[in-house]
């Protein structure tokens, strides 16, 4: 199993970035995806979600708006686009893939975000 982030990097405050997970090893359709994140000194916390079809999708308080989860199941891969982007959104994103009592996580991917 593997779920590999790209897409992080240095964007200046106000800036856009697209976050991508690509999955492998498994059925990737037939688990529920989300993003979380941990900044310098914080806690792991979860970003957004979206079910295995993609009819649903939660994100939490501070993302919604600005934040838009997605997936591609013929690619197996899970996206993050993130616009209008704060300094206190630098943390290391990981991606998680989730069915039952199976939940893998990436290596996660950096985004920086300077003012």
């Amino acid at each position: 199993v593997q779920l590999v982030e790209s897409g992080g990097g240095l964007v200046q405050f106000g800036g856009s970035l697209r976050l991508s997970c690509a999955a492998s090893g498994f059925t990737f359709s037939t688990y529920d995806m989300s993003w979380y994140r941990q900044g310098p000194g914080k806690e792991r916390e979860l970003v957004a979600s979206i079910t295995r079809d993609g009819s649903f999708a939660y994100y939490a308080d501070s993302m919604k708006g600005r934040f838009t989860i997605s997936r591609d199941n013929l690619k197996n891969t899970l996206y993050l686009q993130m616009k209008s982007l704060k300094p206190e959104d630098t943390a290391m994103y990981y991606c998680n893939a989730r069915a039952g009592t199976h939940a893998y996580w990436g290596q996660g991917t950096q985004v920086t975000v300077f003012s």
